[in-house]
């Protein structure tokens, strides 16, 4: 589904080169469940934006699935991302001005998803996460753990192939996280391919496979 060939990301300061990824070759198979690890600043969140198109590397080759995506349009980028990826951020980045159901919704505006068929899609996700109680409610209204629902429902309703997710339990309680993480379980035995960035030991076991980035580069997969 993935292959990462030989990426690397750097910011140049003056004559200086800093580098953010050096080297990684990364292959990820449809329906895997990745953790990656690594101490702050070991490059985790920069790779994750560069497979979730956030970011684009200086260097290298990205495949996603078949297709070279350094070099297609910013437009045929947006599509792909769009359609099959799905992001969860620690931080939630939630609407504060929308409503949860709202806030949900907002994936299918954007794939000119018709009215009749968006509302049955929000309320299957409404009903899958229980937050049907909820759906007026603005984010400030809620706790930590169910805005988290929330950002994963607004994820999964363009039923991505690739879920993509930045510590995602790391504002929440040990609780809250592991209902997390079980959600994440869950969708891969459905078939969602996984990759998640974890400082957290615990919860990168829920990975089959884990790969440690020291100083930008893979250091070891266990």
């Amino acid at each position: 589904m993935i292959q990462l060939k030989n990426i690397y990301k750097w910011f140049n300061t003056g004559s200086n080169r800093t580098f953010i990824l050096k080297d990684i070759n990364l292959n990820i198979k449809q329906g895997e469940f990745l953790s990656i690890m690594g101490p702050s600043g070991s490059g985790k969140s920069t790779l994750l934006n560069v497979m979730g198109m956030l970011d684009e590397a200086n260097e290298g080759e990205y495949i996603f699935m078949d297709q070279d995506v350094f070099k297609l349009k910013e437009k045929q980028r947006s599509e792909i991302y769009k359609s099959h990826i799905g992001f969860v951020f620690q931080a939630y980045h939630l609407i504060d001005e929308l409503t949860v159901y709202e806030n949900i919704e907002t994936p299918l505006i954007y794939q000119n998803i018709k009215s009749g068929e968006r509302k049955a899609m929000v309320a299957d996700m409404l009903d899958r996460f229980q937050i049907v109680g909820k759906k007026d409610l603005f984010p400030n209204n809620l706790s930590g753990g169910q805005q988290q629902l929330v950002g994963i429902a607004r994820a999964l309703i363009v039923k991505p192939k690739l879920i993509l997710a930045d510590e995602p339990t790391g504002n929440l309680n040990s609780k809250q996280g592991e209902e997390i993480m079980e959600i994440f379980t869950e969708l891969n035995k459905e078939g969602v391919t996984i990759v998640q960035v974890t400082h957290s030991e615990k919860n990168a076991a829920y990975g089959s496979r884990i790969i440690h980035l020291l100083d930008g580069r893979i250091e070891k997969e266990s």
